[in-house]
């Protein structure tokens, strides 16, 4: 069973939670348009039933109002107008003659009426007030009704309750609701079917995604998901696992590039003192010559502890570890790290400029590592009569610090690898000062641990600098 059809009858996949969520919203929003038309036509039927009702009342009324009143069954029935029932109740409300549909429920109609006011309209169906009968009273002194049989029977009624059949308007709702939901199920059939079809167009692009995923995971690395630059959800999904993947391969790549680079650093001491270990086994070194053997063991075994304690502090600040928060004024650090480095190199010129107490929150020890490998790097890649400048100065919401030579300059196709793990624009003259092409990868991960950002900016021939900005304190004037 391949990819896709695995993912249409996967209980949990997209498509089935989809096609559910949609068959619920179209049962009840049909459902709930059939209830709603069935009410409202229910109420159109008794409104109209009520006002046929009081129409009819109003017109005996009329009639009776005028004075004594002579009329035989046809003239009643033409006053009532059809489908009415009638019911004539003497002043004792015994029945004295009933038509039509009242005819069946006579005395329950003749009864309940006394129950309600004169006008109003209640309702009947043999057992309690629900939608059988609708049926109003209306007063009728003065009427008489005669009988056209060959007895003439006369009946002065004190009252006439008039009603009306409403079973024909139930089995209308009845029928309506009946073929609605007939209407109901086919419509919900065609729906899901439309919307399966229209779902599974609209889930390929997923599944195009979940093949070339596969593939990727099968170790085809240099693919990547199709995108088609629309804008839709699926593209943006597809651009966004792309830069993910993109991500993890540049990460592996680093990854793969520093155990080559660390492995290179490290064979150069290790074969040293492998070195100096196989002469002096062999007896080539004694006297004097085992102390130069010693100290150029002890010289490349400083490079490598040097090497780890790098690789190690990278690998704290790669993960994420926060810093310390303690108050610590830049420009008294910088102008440590400066003294040190005139001291070191009498015959450079290394100075700080003229600047203001500089509070930032972080780790005093990391920081002074920035300004050291900073002065450091200035110092060690430039010739003897460069001049380093340490310059801090303060922004709304910044501290700037600044280390600026007059030296060569650093070509422009080298800066944008200027933060790379062990690259150096000069390897051999490096490893010449002990460097391990470190020192400005710390530097960048040390500023961003803080919250800040370092930049460099060179020219070949005017010199270069190196810019960082790490939040002010708050509060701070």
């Amino acid at each position: 069973m391949n990819l896709e059809r695995r993912a249409v009858w996967s209980r949990s996949s997209v498509r089935l939670r989809l096609l559910a969520g949609l068959a619920v919203l179209l049962v009840f929003g049909l459902t709930a348009s059939t209830t709603i038309s069935a009410f409202l036509l229910e109420d159109f039927l008794d409104k109209r039933d009520d006002r046929t009702l009081r129409d009819r009342a109003d017109a005996v009324a009329q009639v009776v109002a005028h004075g004594p009143q002579t009329a035989d069954a046809d003239q009643l029935a033409a006053l009532l107008g059809p489908p009415l029932g009638v019911v004539a109740v003497d002043k004792d409300n015994k029945v004295l003659e009933s038509t039509g549909s009242a005819t069946a429920a006579a005395d329950a109609l003749a009864r309940r009426s006394t129950t309600v006011p004169v006008g109003s309209i209640l309702t009947y169906d043999g057992h309690d007030e629900r939608n059988g009968l609708s049926a109003i009273r209306v007063p009728s002194p003065g009427l008489t009704l005669v009988d056209r049989t060959p007895t003439k029977r006369v009946i002065r009624p004190a009252a006439l309750v008039l009603c009306i059949d409403t079973s024909i308007d139930d089995s209308t709702t009845g029928a309506l609701i009946k073929r609605q939901l007939g209407l109901v199920a086919g419509a919900l059939i065609v729906l899901l079917a439309l919307a399966s079809l229209v779902l599974r167009l609209g889930m390929r692009p997923l599944a195009r995604m979940a093949r070339t995923a596969d593939a990727i995971a099968e170790g085809h690395l240099d693919e990547r998901l199709p995108t088609r630059s629309d804008g839709s959800e699926t593209d943006l999904l597809a651009e966004a696992v792309n830069r993910a993947f993109d991500a993890q391969a540049r990460a592996e790549a680093t990854v793969r590039s520093m155990a080559a680079d660390t492995s290179h650093e490290l064979r150069t001491p290790l074969a040293t003192i492998s070195g100096w270990l196989d002469l002096h086994r062999q007896g080539g070194v004694s006297g004097p010559g085992l102390e130069t053997a010693l100290e150029h063991i002890e010289n490349e075994v400083g490079r490598m502890r040097l090497l780890v304690e790098d690789l190690s502090l990278l690998a704290r600040l790669d993960a994420g570890r926060p810093v310390e928060q303690d108050p610590v004024d830049l420009t008294e650090l910088a102008a440590g790290v400066v003294e040190d480095a005139q001291i070191i190199h009498p015959e450079r010129r290394v100075a700080l400029a003229s600047a203001p107490p500089a509070l930032v929150l972080g780790d005093a020890g990391r920081l002074q590592q920035v300004v050291r490998n900073l002065v450091g790097n200035a110092v060690q890649h430039t010739p003897a009569r460069t001049g380093v400048l340490v310059e801090i100065t303060l922004d709304r919401k910044d501290v700037r610090l600044r280390v600026v030579d007059d030296g060569p300059g650093i070509p422009a196709q080298d800066l944008p690898r200027i933060f790379e793990r062990f690259w150096r624009a000069e390897a051999s003259r490096s490893r010449a000062y002990g460097g391990s092409g470190l020192g400005l990868a710390i530097v960048e991960a040390i500023v961003h641990a803080h919250h800040g950002h370092v930049d460099v900016e060179s020219e070949v021939g005017v010199g270069t600098t190196v810019t960082v900005l790490l939040p002010r304190r708050k509060g701070q004037p």
